[in-house]
């Protein structure tokens, strides 16, 4: 017989029946989703109230990523998160490297910005969720080259 094959003799011996239907027995375990901590770094040149905008600069790179709610990892529409970074049309700290986007209805952002540059020897951009309904948040992830053209960072959000 082969493995994993279910025959009769094995169904009325019990044998391999556990097995076979145990994922119709027993209900599927929920997964709870632990909320994003804060990142060191991650607020650095924070500008509060960046405006929402269609593309940070010229363009050419993409910032992605999902936001979900803590506990039940439900996606979270209509939540602002702001990106900065050192590109190579502007630093961190200048205004119009910063802007802001909302998740669509599945929880999911992008946004077009010019390439990130190293600054202070890593390429790194800066995310952070910073509205009322649920706790601050501030990422500081580095790109694993320089020469990468997305950047893709999920948050997973603590409710206040």
């Amino acid at each position: 017989m082969s493995k994993g094959l279910i025959t009769r003799r094995c169904l009325l011996t019990g044998a391999a029946a556990t097995t076979a239907i145990s994922g119709l027995i027993r209900p599927a375990s929920a997964q709870t989703f632990d909320a994003t901590p804060t990142m060191r770094g991650g607020s650095n040149n924070y500008r509060p109230g960046a405006p929402i905008v269609e593309r940070i600069g010229g363009g050419g790179f993409w910032m992605s990523g999902s936001v979900r709610r803590a506990g039940d990892g439900l996606p979270l529409a209509s939540q602002r998160i702001q990106i900065w970074a050192h590109t190579t049309e502007g630093h961190e700290r200048d205004p119009a490297s910063h802007g802001a986007t909302l998740t669509d209805a599945n929880g999911v952002f992008r946004l077009e910005m010019p390439q990130i540059v190293p600054a202070f020897g890593q390429a790194h951009g800066h995310l952070a969720y910073d509205d009322d309904d649920f706790e601050t948040v501030f990422l500081r992830p580095v790109m694993a080259s320089s020469s990468d053209t997305s950047l893709a960072v999920d948050f997973v959000l603590q409710p206040v």
